[in-house]
Formats: C-alpha cells, sequence, structure tokens
C-alpha cells in the first residue's frame, strides 16, 4: 500500500486491501505449501531438505557444526541424520582429526535426491514467479535480499 507521498506501507487501504505482511505471509505459505508437495515424491521433510543442503554445500561436517548450520539442537541433528542414514542419503564417519568427533556426509544418493529435489523445486518457483517481468523479477530478488540480510 503506498501513502500520499508513493511510499509503500504497511498498513490496509480504505477500501480493505490486504497490509504489505499480509501479502507476504500469504505469498510464503503458498510457497510452503508448494514446497511440501514438491517433496512428497521424496519423502524428505523441510528439516531433512535443510541438512541435505547444508552437506551438499559445506561437504562432510561434524555433527555439532551440522547443528550450528542448520540452528538446532544436537539431539535434533541426530535424529535428522539418523532419518537421512536409514535411507542411504547421509553417513556417518569418524573424523580423521577428532577420533571422538563424528562427520555427516552426502551418500551418492543423497547427492542424486538433492539434485532431483532443486530441479523439482525450481520448476514450483517458476509456476509462481513467472506470473513477474522479468524487472519484477529482478526488483523483488533485490528486495528479499535487502529484507534478508
Amino acid at each position: 500500500m503506498a501513502d500520499p507521498d508513493g511510499e509503500t506501507t504497511d498498513q490496509p487501504g480504505s477500501d480493505g486491501d490486504e497490509t504489505l505482511s499480509e501479502a507476504l505471509i500469504a505469498v510464503a505459505r503458498q510457497l510452503r505449501g508448494t514446497s511440501q508437495a514438491t517433496l512428497a515424491p521424496w519423502d524428505i521433510t523441510p528439516g531433512q531438505l535443510r541438512a541435505l543442503r547444508v552437506l551438499g554445500h559445506h561437504g562432510a561436517l561434524r555433527m555439532s557444526e551440522l547443528s550450528e548450520h542448520l540452528h538446532i539442537a544436537a539431539r535434533s541433528t541426530t535424529e535428522v541424520v539418523d532419518a537421512l542414514e536409514s535411507r542411504s542419503l547421509v553417513e556417518r564417519r569418524p573424523d580423521q582429526v577428532d577420533r571422538r568427533a563424528t562427520l555427516a556426509e552426502l551418500t551418492e544418493r543423497g547427492a542424486s535426491v538433492l539434485s532431483a529435489i532443486r530441479a523439482a523445486r525450481g520448476t514450483e518457483a517458476e509456476r509462481v514467479f513467472n506470473r513477474l517481468s522479468e524487472a519484477d523479477k529482478a526488483h523483488l530478488a533485490r528486495i528479499l535480499r535487502t529484507l534478508r540480510d
């Protein structure tokens, strides 16, 4: 919603339009629903996907490092890795530098599943964002990065 000076506000207009916050939340909810539907064929939870993505980006990590990247407790990280390991997506191995520590890393199958999920999610995101012009997509990306950082 724009005020009389053309500035965007978070206040509803006199015609009852939703606020900027409400619109953002609605789009995020839509994307989250699409994301969960996209993950269904792999029976992967969003938390498990986050772990796969972190391991795919950083390579093998100590469990404590993975917990830090995921911003979750060590016990929760163990549960996530247990679930992924039971499906041969992640494997644990001893840390050669610190024998007390255990590393988690993607398996070849885990990397393949992660790649397939990324492709499927990209297709779903395109369906949502293709309603925007290229210029609008560029502006939205810039704005979202500013808000994120």
